[in-house]
């Protein structure tokens, strides 16, 4: 069996307790579907709640999540109209920069001085790209994808550093050149748990190629964490 088989073998069993959750949000897009059409929410609900009485818990705890994402969406959009007004105000051409920010690598453009015109052509092309100003008056179009950059799907491994930290690099572990950290590893529990071939695979460099190897290897090793860093699964600015 290979590394990688065996890291989605693993995978594939937390999948199993995620489509609890899964299930759970399923329900409450349901409810607000029924609402929103005008629908008898309270005996639908019923027949739901009934029908999965064991994920009432995690339907509450998806209930928070979806008001949270609402209300970051409110708060993006919010930031949208206030640029929009800014641009609307502002004379002559604007330095404009693109940022595409992966969950592995960031890639940035330079588009030159564009007129605000120019600007909203732009973002009418790319309707996910969000605008903002930095303190020299430049115009940031940033956008945040869940994938790898195309820099990170051809040259990245997830190693261990001389710390013991769980690292993702850029090229080779031995080159050194440290994209993230993610969290130190208890080596020892982790050496008495997994087969030696995985251990040395991951001090040699475990490739990673998509978003599927990444997730993988990441939840696998999550397990052995001393101290789980905050924000571990989310991209770095």
């Amino acid at each position: 069996m290979s590394v990688f088989h065996f890291f989605k073998k693993l995978f594939r069993k937390r999948w199993r307790r995620w489509r609890r959750a899964i299930w759970s949000c399923a329900i409450i897009l349901i409810a607000g579907i029924m609402i929103w059409s005008g629908q008898n929410i309270k005996d639908q609900m019923k027949k739901l709640l009934t029908a999965a009485s064991n994920e009432t818990p995690l339907a509450v705890e998806t209930m928070h999540y979806l008001q949270i994402e609402d209300e970051k969406q409110e708060e993006r959009r919010q930031d949208q109209r206030e640029f929009m007004q800014k641009l609307n105000t502002s004379k002559g051409k604007k330095h404009v920069h693109v940022r595409i920010t992966y969950v592995c690598g960031i890639e940035e453009q330079d588009m030159g001085k564009l007129t605000a015109d120019g600007i909203y052509e732009l973002m009418n092309k790319n309707p996910l790209w969000q605008g903002r100003l930095d303190n020299k008056g430049e115009v940031w179009l940033e956008q945040a994808v869940s994938d790898l950059s195309p820099t990170c799907k051809r040259q990245a491994y997830m190693s261990i550093d001389s710390n013991g930290n769980l690292t993702l690099f850029d090229g080779p572990p031995e080159e050194e050149k440290v994209m993230r950290t993610f969290f130190q590893l208890d080596v020892g529990s982790m050496e008495s748990s997994l087969p030696k071939d995985v251990i040395q695979q991951l001090e040699d460099g475990i490739r990673i190629q998509d978003m599927e190897e990444y997730n993988s290897v990441l939840s696998t090793f999550s397990d052995y964490a001393r101290d789980m860093a905050e924000n571990v699964m989310n991209p770095t600015p």
